[in-house]
């Protein structure tokens, strides 16, 4: 069965995509397989397009001058916005799917300029910058997803999709800051939040570990959480159906804060990684408590690494019990 959102596209196109996203992006793809199968395929499909965009800066194997990076970037966007022919089967999937489910000319502009970003940029001085950069980066991304999903109120369900996806963005930063150095030559913690705890720069690309850089990643964990607190109160904004693959994205990468927490704070020595059995062990969990709750708040805060902000008490019943007395805890 084809979803409509892919009904013109080939089913080598999003088979091509699907493959990139299970190669690529191992752990949204474990979420992307629970979604409906009207917003699976195309989600494929836009993740495939993310990759063939972002593989552009940061392919470790390609020498590419920066001029020509961005000339790629520029003829890219002209093919995902159907104003030329795409050169890429993936990009030209992406044209259709964007063109049959709505999704804004201008999300896709801000997502290829925050790759043309990538292309001169190496730090962001304060967090205002980080978040001007993530807009296109990883908030756009929430907002073509919500655009893909269709819920009835989209003007309800964007300003969480868009925190939830500077969630992600940043979980996948305070994870890969041995990986952005070593292999990319970038540091994205902000240069304010470094000084503010007297670490250099110099020291993140020396990966050299201290326990102020540990007071840095506790100050940015701290704030992520809170993005996260944002956008996950938003999931019952989305269609039924999406509700509890969106959930499980959220504990999924939320989960990258408590092996941070493990490895106190030391990112910098190996990049910290979920295991299979633990992304497994995450899925039932979530899976367990979704079938009692079926509230996407009180599943986030009963199985994920973030904690409830203070008063919210997820997981309360009127009669003054909670759930958490007797689901199994994590």
């Amino acid at each position: 069965m084809v979803s409509e959102a892919t009904a013109m596209v080939s089913d080598d196109r999003v088979a091509r995509s699907k493959a990139i996203q299970r190669r690529t992006g191992r752990t949204f793809h474990l979420a992307t397989r629970v979604l409906p199968e009207r917003v699976r395929h195309p989600t494929y499909v836009l993740y495939g397009f993310f990759r063939v965009a972002d593989e552009v800066v940061d392919d470790p194997e390609a020498e590419t001058e920066p001029e020509q990076q961005r000339e790629t970037l520029k003829r890219l966007r002209e093919a995902a916005l159907g104003r030329r022919e795409a050169d890429d089967e993936v990009v030209a999937a992406f044209s259709k799917v964007r063109e049959r489910t709505g999704i804004a000319e201008a999300d896709v502009n801000a997502f290829v300029d925050a790759m043309l970003t990538d292309v001169d940029t190496d730090r962001y001085e304060t967090y205002d910058e980080l978040e001007t950069y993530m807009d296109g980066s990883a908030a756009a991304v929430g907002r073509m997803m919500t655009s893909v999903m269709d819920p009835d109120e989209p003007a309800e369900a964007l300003p969480h999709a868009t925190a939830l996806g500077e969630a992600f963005q940043m979980s996948n930063f305070l994870r890969d800051v041995r990986e952005d150095v070593v292999d990319r030559d970038r540091v994205y913690l902000p240069v304010e939040t470094l000084s503010e705890y007297d670490v250099p720069v110099e020291q993140v690309h020396d990966l050299e570990f201290s326990e102020s850089f540990a007071d840095v990643m506790r100050h940015e964990i701290q704030r992520t959480e809170g993005l996260y607190q944002e956008g996950v109160a938003g999931i019952e904004t989305l269609p039924e159906d999406c509700q509890f693959a969106v959930t499980l994205s959220a504990v999924l990468y939320a989960d990258h804060h408590r092996l941070i927490r493990e490895r106190g704070y030391d990112v910098l020595s190996e990049t910290p990684e979920l295991s299979r059995s633990r992304k497994l062990s995450l899925f039932a969990r979530t899976a367990l408590n979704w079938a009692v709750l079926r509230d996407p708040e009180a599943v986030f805060y009963r199985v994920s690494a973030v904690p409830a902000s203070a008063g919210r008490g997820p997981g309360s019943t009127e009669a003054g019990w909670s759930v958490r007395d007797w689901l199994p805890s994590r």
